[in-house]
């Protein structure tokens, strides 16, 4: 498929949204409509646009202030069909809870299982409709956010809409794993005892 290119880098709300209905309405061939924008508050409310189009879509944060998301077009009837998107500006998606994951692996038992429902689970948060404030990873649970994760792109879409995401750098150091971090940032015991302490719930896997 083709890929078509908004930039809405520096618009302030609701004009990313427009710009991407616009674009997506102007489609003549199935597409992907990449949107360049500057903050996760906008990324919120396109990944909001997409649903209500049916589109499946995906975010990710490129550099610091890039955020970029992806609506995959295919189906041009979806989108002549469906009514008018809310162009409204929302509110803040994140609630006001962390996640907290201290394994690759969800529950006791066969491990391969335990992979699979790990990878379920962060999809599943990915698409809560209040997003946790930070997601923390430590012991097993750093090879999550390390290059061959399963999970990448679901902790990736969260970034891109202001989750935090936590790395223990200690566990990222017993694991031989400083290099292969692939999303969020690289944190320590203090800040994440710090984190969890002045969180409203925690909830871990």
């Amino acid at each position: 498929m083709e890929t078509v290119v908004v930039n809405a880098v520096g618009k302030q709300c609701p004009i990313p949204v427009v710009m991407a209905s616009n674009a997506l309405k102007a489609l003549a061939v199935p597409s992907v409509l990449e949107v360049h924008v500057d903050n996760a508050i906008a990324v919120q409310n396109l990944t909001r646009l997409a649903a209500s189009y049916g589109l499946p879509v995906k975010s990710q944060r490129r550099e610091e202030g890039l955020f970029v998301v992806e609506m995959e077009a295919a189906d041009l009837g979806k989108i002549a069909g469906a009514p008018q998107p809310d162009a409204s500006c929302g509110v803040d998606a994140r609630g006001d809870f962390v996640v907290a994951v201290e394994a690759a692996e969800m529950g006791r038992g066969e491990s391969a299982l335990g992979k699979t429902l790990m990878k379920g689970f962060l999809y599943a948060v990915s698409q809560l409709e209040r997003l946790p404030s930070a997601v923390l990873f430590y012991n097993g649970g750093a090879f999550l956010t390390c290059e061959g994760s399963d999970s990448l792109e679901d902790l990736k879409s969260m970034e891109a809409q202001g989750v935090e995401i936590w790395t223990c750098g200690t566990c990222l150091d017993f694991y031989h794993l400083q290099d292969k971090l692939a999303v969020g940032r690289v944190t320590n015991m203090y800040a994440i005892v710090e984190k969890l302490a002045g969180a409203g719930k925690v909830v871990k896997p």
